[in-house]
């Protein structure tokens, strides 16, 4: 499955490009970068109003691309775990062994620190 969210996400990615791309290429307000390639004159490969159907219709494509994907990763993103069980049921091999009970005799004990923090006076 980590795969298909992977792919999800390229084309999320891919589609959020084309959309600003397509966005600042159109004439209009705050989008005036569509001037400087040509789109708002009428000698175009489209005429003078097919650019403009054109390129909304293109941006709306990858709009709705942009949000089915948005909702896929949601969706995948949100899936439970398929095992009910406890980590403590699994097999065995898979829990770490304990200490030795000798070993665990044989560590030296460090001294008492008295919870004041402060060293112990000898007593004689």
């Amino acid at each position: 499955m980590g795969m298909v969210v992977n792919i999800i996400l390229a084309v999320q990615i891919l589609s959020a490009l084309g959309m600003i791309g397509l966005i600042l290429v159109q004439h209009g307000k705050g989008a005036d970068m569509g001037a400087a390639f040509g789109s708002g004159s009428s000698g175009s490969l489209f005429g003078a109003s097919g650019s403009a159907n054109f390129l909304s219709r293109m941006t709306a494509g990858l709009a709705t691309v942009f949000f089915v994907t948005t909702l896929a990763l949601a969706y995948f993103g949100n899936i439970r775990p398929t095992s009910t069980g406890s980590v403590l049921e699994g097999p065995a091999a898979s829990i770490p062994a304990a200490a030795p009970a000798s070993a665990a005799s044989d560590a030296a004990v460090p001294a008492a620190v008295p919870a004041s923090g402060a060293a112990e006076i000898p007593k004689n």
